[in-house]
């Protein structure tokens, strides 16, 4: 099903409101006197960490599908954690035991979101966190088949389609460790529940695979194993 783009601006605009209230809001009720920070010299702003992903790297260089992604998070007082994820999302699937079609798509994709501490000892270096993302990729697509006799008229028939454009918006519900090792070093993973937001896949009824979200049929969870650096 494909949604107007009017649908789909609205949906992203709605989601970032609700992003920039999880980073903001819970501060403006500190600001109120509802909520309170720990009494302590920690200063508000505590650098930034950029990060790479394994999981993703590992799944494109042992199977047919995958996706390069760095991360770069602000560290607001060991608590708030807004986070950026930019990757490249790529497939390249042949189905020779069913459909011998092949599938090909490689796009870069986005997240935008915020973390929150939630570990009684904020500044202890090892966190727990939870949080969502909004995230977006367009991008183009490849299917191509084998010619195959007609079982009539027995010429070779196949279908191709080359250059498709698509787009995807979806969310993402994070929980997710990390662990200070030595110095700067942390190693970390997180877990992640999928939604699709709207879509658009031109005439194709559903596409095997989106950059950054995963296989459109699988499972709506996900997984990241994560290697950072704070500055």
């Amino acid at each position: 099903m494909t949604h107007r783009p009017s649908i789909s601006t609205f949906i992203s605009r709605s989601v970032s409101l609700v992003l920039l209230w999880l980073c903001t809001g819970v501060g403006s009720l500190h600001a109120q006197g509802f909520l309170k920070y720990v009494n302590d010299s920690v200063p508000l702003f505590r650098g930034f960490a950029v990060s790479f992903d394994l999981v993703g790297a590992a799944q494109t260089m042992l199977g047919d599908y995958g996706q390069y992604e760095g991360a770069l998070r602000l560290n607001l007082h060991d608590q708030y954690f807004p986070i950026v994820e930019l990757g490249i999302g790529r497939a390249s699937h042949e189905d020779d035991a069913v459909t011998t079609i092949t599938y090909k798509t490689s796009a870069p994709y986005f997240r935008l979101g915020c973390d929150v501490n939630i570990a009684r000892n904020k500044h202890s270096g090892n966190r727990i966190y939870a949080g969502l993302r909004y995230a977006f990729t367009s991008y183009k697509v490849d299917i191509l088949s084998k010619p195959s006799p007609d079982p009539v008229w027995q010429w070779d028939a196949g279908y191709d389609v080359v250059g498709q454009r698509c787009s995807q918006h979806w969310a993402e519900v994070v929980f997710g460790l990390d662990s200070k090792v030595t110095g700067p070093l942390h190693l970390g993973w997180s877990v992640r529940y999928k939604r699709r937001l709207a879509h658009r896949e031109g005439h194709l009824s559903k596409t095997w695979y989106v950059p950054g979200f995963g296989i459109s049929d699988g499972t709506s969870l996900g997984a990241t194993f994560n290697v950072m650096i704070d500055i």
